[in-house]
């Protein structure tokens, strides 16, 4: 979310904040709703209905969101593996962050980095599109 100065803030502001402050901060993590909720001292519909008024995501889609944001980075920008970083985005097995992943961006994490790699070679050595 993007940062705003807490002093004009709703309430209900203030909540999805904390509540994308938290996700963030664990995003490799697996953890339930109950959990971030006790953390953050909410009830856990409170927490889920503010989230999506303020965001449009639920807690769990926007924790996946994260995820395949920083799954898209380290595709576009490392040669480690699918499997590798799928551990490290926190996804349990590669066969879960391929579902996730392509769910989310509609190719599979391989197909992606293609992708992403064809766009690369697609530029001549001057830096001009060929």
């Amino acid at each position: 979310m993007q940062q705003k100065t807490t002093d004009r803030l709703s309430v209900g502001e203030r909540t999805a904040y904390a509540v994308a402050d938290f996700i963030e901060a664990h995003y490799r993590e697996k953890f339930s709703l109950q959990t971030m909720a006790g953390s953050l001292f909410l009830n856990e519909s409170y927490l889920v209905r503010i989230f999506r008024k303020h965001t449009g995501y639920t807690p769990l889609a926007y924790h996946n969101h994260l995820r395949c944001e920083r799954a898209r980075e380290l595709l576009e920008h490392s040669r480690k593996s699918i499997s590798d970083i799928g551990e490290e985005t926190g996804f349990v097995s590669p066969a879960h962050f391929t579902h996730v992943f392509r769910r989310t961006e509609g190719c599979s994490p391989t197909e992606y980095r293609l992708r992403t790699r064809d766009d690369e070679h697609s530029i001549n050595r001057v830096g001009q599109p060929e």
